[in-house]
């Protein structure tokens, strides 16, 4: 049985491979959390949708003491290391679900929510899942709640911008590689080769196909669904070259 601290430092190192990707990472979080509190006050009640090891819950619970979060996802290695860093009770609690199958809320404990946030999650979901999945979050969540997903949404409109940027990512990721930070699949090998991690690596692996990028949209195909789902109001609430925060009022 690992410690507190064993799982927190895969926590730490599953945060870093993810600013390897995602260096504004951070930044997407802090934004996201002055959102929940500018809509729901200081004890939100919030679905971390996709939460993987908990990383928005950890700091959400940080920030606001009087915040509760639900937890939701499959993955049973990341999941671990969720229960192991934070403290199933009264303010956590972690459900298991396949955001594609259409009943996956009734594994919820009852609604509504405050807010739903969720980061680099859900472009792994098709359309028709996606489109499917808004409509059930607009009956989760309470009027004048708030809907915050965080993830790739490249801008169509800047290809020359967009060009420079990826570019720039690239040679920053060379010099971080050189200097041993841990890309997605260098990051799996090393959970894999965790003793208390390679069941629960190996369950993943069989649960979910090869990683393959999914599918970035751009961000107003977001507002429009998020407004075709019954959201009242649907816009940016930040965005970088690539990614976006989109926020929708229910």
């Amino acid at each position: 049985m690992a410690d507190r601290q064993h799982w927190e430092r895969w926590q730490r190192s599953w945060d870093r491979q993810q600013e390897w990707y995602l260096p504004d990472r951070e930044e997407r979080f802090r934004v996201m959390l002055d959102l929940v509190e500018a809509v729901a006050g200081p004890a939100p009640r919030v679905l971390d949708l996709a939460c993987g090891t908990g990383s928005i819950t950890e700091r959400l619970l940080a920030r606001l003491p009087g915040a509760t979060s639900v937890g939701v996802d499959q993955d049973p290695a990341l999941m671990t290391i969720a229960r192991g860093v934070l403290d199933e009770g009264p303010r956590f609690t972690l459900v298991t679900a396949d955001l594609k199958d259409p009943d996956w809320a009734r594994a919820l404990p009852p609604g509504p929510f405050d807010a739903v946030l969720t980061a680099t999650a859900l472009h792994w979901l098709p359309d028709p899942a996606l489109v499917r999945l808004y409509g059930d979050l607009a009956g989760l969540i309470r009027p004048g709640g708030v809907l915050l997903n965080a993830d790739h949404a490249p801008d169509p409109s800047v290809p020359l911008l967009s060009a420079a940027d990826e570019a720039f990512h690239r040679r920053r990721q060379e010099r971080e590689s050189a200097e041993g930070v841990l890309d997605w699949a260098g990051w799996w090998a090393a959970a894999a080769a965790d003793p208390l991690l390679a069941e629960q690596v190996a369950a993943r692996h069989a649960l979910y196909a090869e990683h393959s990028g999914g599918a970035s949209r751009p961000a107003d195909w977001h507002t429009d669904r998020l407004l075709e789902a019954g959201f009242r109001e649907a816009g940016l609430a930040w965005r970088s070259v690539g990614d976006a925060l989109v926020a929708a009022v229910r």
